[in-house]
């Protein structure tokens, strides 16, 4: 990925008329949530939306700067990138994650039991349900019926906060207000990463401006579960990924 230093294009990415009201993505950077933010404004026609980061002590960190410049591509329509700062995060965790902390090393894909891989070592503990949660007071807070997350259908290994069932559980507790609720949506949860793809490639994403390795170093390092996840994606896709 080019450097923190890159400068943004030169003008933003047309877009089509506005034909649903404003929303929230969750936008982190990777693959997922770049795909599904230019979904969310190019084909849904969603206007204005509040692209939401967050900085939670994840070793990938500079995946929040991928964020940034794909939220400003996608301007006047993204009306903002907010990334919201959980210093507390790590000292919540205690190492009991190899996503965040400093002892637990990101392990390879190859070296995770196949047993283990429907939650894996860089499970975060309830990262989703508490990023979802921050993200709906935000919504509801800025008039935002509608909650975008990124959840796919993984195919290497899984997440139980990243299933349908998960997705509809929230949403049970979020119709619970009385006023103003948020929905979550997530359009990708059945849908593998190769499918995101050629989505992405048909709304013009520009991958090489994503980061997904989790291991955060100056280029992926093509091992960890989400560099082995993406390259198979993009082999099954047909097309190269610009990160080599």
């Amino acid at each position: 990925m080019p450097s923190p230093a890159s400068t943004f294009p030169s003008s933003a990415v047309a877009t089509p008329p506005s034909t649903r009201g404003p929303a929230v993505v969750l936008l982190s950077g990777g693959l997922d949530s770049t795909v599904l933010l230019h979904y969310v404004v190019r084909e849904l026609g969603h206007a204005p939306v509040h692209a939401l980061s967050f900085r939670y002590g994840q070793k990938h960190v500079r995946e929040l700067e991928a964020a940034r410049w794909q939220a400003h591509t996608l301007r006047p329509a993204v009306c903002g990138h907010h990334v919201l700062d959980l210093a507390f995060f790590p000292a919540l965790l205690a190492e009991s994650s190899a996503l965040v902390g400093t002892v637990t090393q990101v392990p390879d894909l190859e070296s995770i039991p196949a047993a283990e891989r429907n939650q894996p070592p860089t499970y975060v503990p309830n990262r989703n349900l508490i990023l979802l949660s921050l993200a709906a007071a935000f919504a509801e807070a800025h008039g935002c019926p509608v909650l975008y997350y990124g959840a796919q259908a993984q195919d290497e290994y899984g997440y139980w906060d990243c299933t349908p069932e998960f997705i509809g559980r929230v949403n049970a507790v979020l119709a619970l207000n009385r006023r103003h609720p948020v929905r979550v949506e997530a359009p990708f949860s059945r849908l593998d990463k190769a499918g995101e793809i050629r989505i992405g490639l048909r709304l013009g994403v520009d991958f090489s401006r994503t980061w997904s390795c989790y291991r955060g170093g100056a280029h992926p390092c093509g091992a960890c579960p989400t560099c082995v996840e993406r390259a198979n994606a993009f082999r099954t896709a047909g097309v190269a990924d610009p990160l080599g």
